[in-house]
């Protein structure tokens, strides 16, 4: 998300479109992320709401209040800052409206190549919107929460949880969240079914490759599974059940430590934080994965096929050969 989008989101309370929330008055915000700034006098009390870890641990760094799910209701206004995911849009447009007190404000901003266009157009056909501002590539839009919950209802209607390959229970806004992605699918049938020992998925997101793991492995003694985006995280807890034993641990790679160490590691990397690679992500997370290995222990990861990992794996790894690779994927094995 653009340091801009922030800025749309209080252009209209510092242009004066809006009056400044007031001091005792409490102000959710869903979607929070770093580099807020609010104009002067907005006294309100803010309660952040993001579940991506890595925004988690810089909003808390920089002194927040923050929580990777909603808690409470009856708040004098909601912020909702709007990303690239239109049904996890509509689901905090959702959440703002059943959160806030009726007649409570409700302000959502986005850049306009992200689609907040659209999100405007969809909000106005079931609540009256009370105003606009485009501003910094972007666009602010703002309404009143009505009395019923008819907005809301309709909001979350459209955006139903999903079931995918009829076990895997996700939601929008999740990586892949309707279908299993196909650089997953090539790890998965790229394992061995030998593997035995301590496992761990990292960036697990709601549990297909550590699932799969499992059951292909029944050598394994457990699957730890290890994701940044915490809905995901609460999605794979319910996705696995008790078919094999395994700690959950919302986390930043990049950042927080793996206390654990273990026999093998899957994992599918993401590499972008925007719309362009940052190979430097992924590279980040096969350092830690060696870190996390017992000696001997052994990597297998999915990239799609020009991110250059091969020097990164060189430099942590005694060795490393591909394993397979398909039209978009390479799948490595590396061992420590």
């Amino acid at each position: 998300m653009s340091i801009e989008a922030l800025k749309t989101l209080f252009h209209p309370f510092e242009a004066e479109a809006l009056s400044l929330p007031r001091k005792g008055e409490r102000v959710l915000f869903l979607g929070a992320e770093p580099g807020l700034r609010w104009p002067p006098g907005f006294e309100a009390a803010l309660h952040l709401v993001q579940g991506f870890r890595p925004h988690f641990r810089a909003l808390q760094a920089a002194g927040f209040a923050v929580t990777p799910r909603t808690e409470g209701d009856g708040f004098d206004a909601a912020l909702v800052l709007a990303g690239r995911h239109r049904g996890q849009n509509e689901l905090r447009m959702a959440e703002a409206l059943e959160r806030a007190a009726p007649g409570g404000l409700v302000v959502v901003a986005g850049g306009k190549e992200d689609g907040i266009a659209s999100l405007r157009k969809r909000v106005g056909e079931l609540v009256p919107l009370d105003g606009y501002l485009p501003k910094y590539h972007g666009i602010a839009f703002w309404l009143r929460r009505p009395v019923d919950s008819r907005a809301a209802d309709a909001l979350r209607a459209a955006n139903p949880a999903v079931l995918v390959e009829g076990r895997f229970h996700t939601a929008p806004g999740m990586f892949s969240f309707d279908r299993v992605d196909a650089g997953s699918k090539l790890l998965v049938d790229s394992l061995p079914g030998d593997l035995r020992g301590n496992a761990a998925d990292f960036c697990a997101g709601w549990g297909y490759v550590a699932a799969e793991m499992a059951a292909s492995s029944p050598g394994l003694s457990g699957v730890d599974l290890y994701e940044a985006d915490f809905d995901a995280l609460e999605a794979a807890k319910s996705n696995l059940g008790n078919t094999v034993p395994r700690g959950f641990f919302w986390t930043d790679l990049l950042a927080d430590p793996v206390e654990r160490r273990y026999d093998v590691i899957a994992m599918n990397p993401p590499f972008h934080r925007s719309r362009a690679a940052e190979p430097e992500i992924g590279a980040g997370m096969i350092r830690a994965a060696a870190k996390a290995l017992k000696p001997g222990g052994r990597l297998f990861m999915v990239a799609n096929r020009q991110l250059p990992y091969e020097p990164v794996l060189s430099a942590a790894f005694s060795s490393h050969a591909e394993l397979a690779r398909d039209g978009m994927f390479k799948v490595i094995s590396a061992r420590r």
